[in-house]
């Protein structure tokens, strides 16, 4: 472990953690040592307080899931209701949502992390791939329209496009940094150039 990763000294009394705070530290040890594999007790250690404590913010491990597992998708499902989202051609809406998609990944990387992570092992993370798979849907019927409009080339399966795309997409979890070299900006548009001009027709 980290000097920085460190157990804080145990607090007794009034929490010093705010909602927020303490489910950042969540997310970050879900990813780490896997959700399952985390315990309360893990949690309380990482944050410095007693399990009571944290349950004055949060009544359970899982609804601190629920909540992280949300605010990816909440992040996601809004790109596909945003005003670019909406206007414009098929392929440039389309274009609009991949920009979308990554620079919410970069904002709320552990967050999206997590929710790639997800397997369906709970009511809780299978409602997550529901709604994994209702974006993908959405995403889908945006790249069939731009093949129906001759935008794109039509020779790839939509939903087989849509995969394709956002494999590129939630592969930046992988390697992404948010102190590195490369910006939110220039990524987004380095994945939506390489992204659809290799999808346009000839």
């Amino acid at each position: 472990m980290s000097a920085s990763a460190e157990p804080l000294p145990t607090r007794r009394g009034r929490p010093g953690y705010d909602r927020d705070q303490v489910l950042t530290v969540a997310v970050t040890l879900f990813n780490e040592q896997g959700y399952d594999a985390t315990s309360v007790a893990d949690l309380a250690s990482r944050l410095g307080l007693t399990k009571s404590a944290l349950y004055h913010h949060f009544d359970s491990k899982e609804q601190l899931l629920a909540l992280a597992l949300d605010e990816a998708l909440d992040r996601l499902e809004g790109v596909l209701d945003a005003p670019d989202a909406a206007e414009g051609t098929a392929v440039e809406r389309l274009g609009a949502v991949l920009r979308g998609a990554v620079r919410v990944l970069v904002d709320k990387l552990p967050y999206v992390t997590l929710l790639l992570r997800v397997r369906g092992n709970s009511d809780v993370e299978r409602a997550a791939l529901e709604r994994r798979r209702a974006f993908d849907h959405r995403v889908t019927a945006l790249v069939v329209e731009a093949q129906r409009a001759g935008e794109v080339r039509s020779d790839v399966e939509g939903a087989v496009a849509t995969r394709l795309l956002f494999g590129m997409v939630n592969s930046i979890v992988e390697w992404y940094r948010p102190t590195g070299p490369v910006d939110r900006d220039r990524l987004a548009h380095d994945v939506v150039a390489l992204a659809l001009d290799g999808m346009r027709t000839r």
